[in-house]
């Protein structure tokens, strides 16, 4: 049977500008950096994204290397598309990256203009598509000069591959450099990928004051903290989480004092109405600066959850202030 899409899919969704462009993102979008390998259940991958689709999640979220193995994610993705999302591709948003190892040799990862553009190749190829909206330099590259690697986005974006060019975890002095460059290129930023939680807020000193100036969208990852702000981590370590994994989650991360810090932020979250996660969803929103909160989910369930957030952004004095007091 055809997939056909919620009729009523954008009347709950926030729609965000993305700083001064004419793009709008959703409140939270759907990233598939975990959980759409080829060594997961594709019909588990293509049940979440189109629930987020129906929930109206417009933004989908890949970068070359997700999987695993690396490529995968992308694949699936083209897969999903091909056979459910085809006729609906003007109504997304799709975004990929490239500055992680991709392939072996010296042109495998960074931000050359030959691994780049390569990269972006690619990842059209995997996907099946013609373009995508976003193309990101996944990270600064300490060797490359930032004109090579935002050269690179600018003739991405003239050539057709993309219709945005955008940077992911680069410094607020990164990022204003880069910005201008662009600027100057004629291919404006449109967006920053930055991490960012309650117990991650590394962006806080410099770079969304710098995002507010320069007028640049914002897009965080890790919205929960690898699962650390939900309720997975209340008690132990669950069998099967990341921690236990040790993947993208360190099980010493889980210390008895940052349990009893998430112990205390999940009695916030229940005396606002919210499950832990929504709060911590939340709680990124709270500033207009970030245009997005970008989250992973491994079952149907948890991007439901993470949309619920949408409707219960707002925080009072008082509830920002026994934020802080738990976080200390």
């Amino acid at each position: 049977m055809d997939y056909l899409p919620d009729d009523k899919r954008y009347q709950s969704m926030r729609y965000n500008r993305v700083g001064a462009s004419g793009v709008r993102l959703p409140a939270v979008s759907l990233g598939l950096w975990h959980n759409f390998g080829d060594v997961d259940v594709f019909a588990n991958g293509r049940t979440i994204a189109r629930r987020a689709f129906d929930l109206g999640i417009t933004h989908f979220d890949l970068a070359n290397n997700y999987g695993p193995s690396p490529g995968s994610a992308e694949e699936t993705f083209g897969a999903i598309m091909k056979k459910d999302f085809h006729p609906f591709r003007d109504e997304m948003i799709i975004s990929s990256k490239a500055g992680y190892l991709m392939w072996p040799g010296p042109y495998g990862e960074w931000g050359s203009r030959k691994y780049l553009v390569a990269s972006c190749d690619q990842s059209l190829k995997r996907m099946g598509l013609q373009y995508v909206d976003i193309f990101y330099s996944h990270r600064p590259d300490p060797d490359t000069p930032l004109e090579e690697t935002m050269g690179a986005l600018d003739f991405i974006v003239r050539s057709g591959r993309a219709l945005y060019a955008g940077i992911s975890s680069y410094s607020a002095e990164q990022t204003a450099q880069a910005v201008k460059i662009l600027k100057d290129l004629g291919t404006p930023c449109l967006i920053h990928q930055p991490s960012y939680n309650l117990f991650n807020r590394w962006i806080e000193d410099g770079l969304t004051t710098q995002l507010r100036k320069d007028k640049v969208g914002c897009i965080v990852f890790s919205p929960l903290a690898q699962g650390q702000l939900s309720s997975k981590y209340l008690n132990c370590i669950p069998e099967g989480s990341r921690a236990s994994k040790h993947t993208s989650l360190n099980a010493d991360t889980i210390t008895p004092e940052r349990v009893a810090r998430i112990r205390k932020l999940n009695d916030i979250a229940k005396a606002r109405g919210q499950s832990l996660a929504q709060m911590a969803v939340a709680w990124t929103l709270r500033d207009p600066v970030v245009t997005s909160s970008l989250i992973g989910a491994s079952k149907v369930a948890h991007v439901e959850e993470a949309v619920a957030a949408v409707s219960n952004i707002a925080f009072s004095a008082a509830e920002l202030a026994a934020i802080e007091a738990a976080l200390k």
